[in-house]
Parts: C-alpha cells; sequence; structure tokens
C-alpha cells in the first residue's frame, strides 16, 4: 500500500508570540485527491498547509511527504517540486505573466524552448491566450486573470502535489463561479494532489473530494461532504451547515459579525 503523498501526524504549532495555531492534528491527503481546509480566520488551516512546503516548521509531531519525513528534506527542493498558489495571486508585478509562470522551471534549469512550450501549454491549460495575455504585466490583468496565471504558475513544473491558499477568495461571485467550473475540470483531467484553503464551505463541498473543519488549531472532522452534512461530529460543523443553508448574511448582520471576529 502506497503511503499517502501528504501526512501530519500528532503536528502542534505555536508561534514565537506564544499563540497555539495547531494542536495535535493529523490528515492524511492521499494521492490524486483533493482535500479542502475550512474554518474562520485563525482557526489553523493556513499553517497546517505551510507545513506541506516547509513554509512553516512544527512545534511537535511529524509531516511526511510520500512517505519521507519532511524535516529531512531540502525546502528549497521542495518547494520547487510542490505547486503553490495564494490568494490575489503573489505575481511578481514587474515580470510578465510568462515570466512569472516560467520561475519554476527557470529555477529548475530547464531549456528556453523547453520553458517556453511549458508556459504557452499551461497559459492554455488555465484558459488564457499566451499571445496575448503572456506579454501582460499582472497590473494589467483582471483578478480573474491573475488568478488563472498563479495557477498555471502552480502547474508549470508539472508538480504531483498543488497547495492553495484562498486561490479564488478575493473574486466577484461570477469570475469565482468560472474558476471553480475550470479547476473541476482541471483536476479530472490531472489528478494531482490538492490541499485546498478557504473559508467558504459551499467553494470546499463543489471541490474536494474530503473536507477538514479546523477551529481553535484543532481538526473536527475529517469526512466527505455528503458525510460530514449528515453526521457532524462537534456543534461547530453543524452551525458552519446552519450558516450555509440560511444564505448570506445581510449588510447589518455582517458588519456585526465582522466586529465580533475582530474582537475574538
Amino acid at each position: 500500500m502506497r503511503p499517502p503523498a501528504l501526512e501530519a501526524i500528532a503536528v502542534s504549532k505555536r508561534h514565537a508570540d506564544g499563540t497555539l495555531a495547531l494542536s495535535g492534528v493529523s490528515l492524511a491527503v492521499a494521492e490524486g485527491e483533493t482535500v479542502a481546509l475550512v474554518g474562520e480566520s485563525g482557526s489553523g488551516k493556513t499553517t497546517l498547509l505551510r507545513l506541506f512546503n516547509r513554509m512553516t516548521e512544527p512545534t511537535s509531531g511529524e509531516v511526511r511527504i510520500a512517505g519521507e519525513r519532511a524535516e529531512g528534506l531540502d525546502p528549497i527542493a521542495l518547494r520547487r517540486r510542490t505547486g503553490y498558489a495564494q490568494q490575489e495571486g503573489g505575481l511578481l508585478p514587474h515580470w510578465t505573466a510568462r515570466r512569472n509562470v516560467e520561475l519554476v522551471p527557470r529555477l529548475l534549469g530547464w531549456d528556453e524552448a523547453r520553458r517556453t512550450a511549458r508556459t504557452r501549454e499551461v497559459l492554455t491549460l488555465v484558459g488564457l491566450d499566451p499571445a496575448v495575455h503572456g506579454v501582460r504585466y499582472p497590473g494589467e490583468l483582471s483578478g480573474g486573470q491573475r488568478q488563472r496565471v498563479a495557477l498555471a504558475r502552480a502547474l508549470a513544473a508539472d508538480p504531483p502535489v498543488v497547495l492553495l491558499d484562498e486561490p479564488f477568495g478575493a473574486l466577484d461571485p461570477l469570475t469565482k463561479a468560472e474558476l471553480h467550473r475550470e479547476f473541476k475540470d482541471l483536476q479530472q483531467r490531472l489528478r494531482k494532489t490538492v490541499l485546498l484553503v478557504t473559508h467558504d464551505l459551499n467553494e470546499a463541498v463543489l471541490l474536494a473530494d474530503r473536507i477538514g473543519v479546523l477551529n481553535g488549531g484543532l481538526l473536527l472532522q475529517i469526512d466527505t461532504p455528503e458525510a460530514l452534512r449528515a453526521r457532524p461530529r462537534h456543534p461547530y460543523i453543524q452551525a458552519l451547515w446552519q450558516a450555509v443553508a440560511a444564505g448570506p448574511p445581510s449588510p447589518g448582520r455582517e458588519g456585526r459579525a465582522a466586529g465580533e471576529g475582530e474582537r475574538g
């Protein structure tokens, strides 16, 4: 039996200021599986994701990548073979879209012909015209186009694992829905191992094979969307489903919720 592509074993993380970000979290992501991490701000979901490319290190516990202990892997080499995209893309503003996509292949020493061919391929794959959009700078692209470039960059070196940190969070609803459809189509074709961070439970249900719900640094439950809905094992998870069923809050409710979140 093959080991999980990504595995955290009883992982805890305490920041330098003493804040406990993760507490005894265990998670396994199978090869080719898409797992979404859901939770409010400060729940630990981004910290957990960043353990898998060594952008942060656990205080205790163990992280494994394809069965290997992460602490024994060179972090630079690990990041170059792990796709990564974040909210608003994180593109280098003084580089064209094409050069942004080429970043990791260039670092890996690919020759120019190979880089050019792969850049054209992945830009086309994410629905962008290389001749039109490849020569533009991030500031000349729409939000949805920047996210497509970020996804193309994450896929450029054909990594087995892709980490996505709120990649669709800043987009308008129509653009988000379009990118959701394209992501699902891409994943059906490519079957990458994907770990996705989102605060949007509907997004997680749409895109993920399984969903892990975090709250206060604890992984409360990880299950299929159907099982999570039918058999929630914590009141917090029940509250999430109830909030989804209730629909978006009114402006007054949303403002109060935002204020309460800031105080918490």
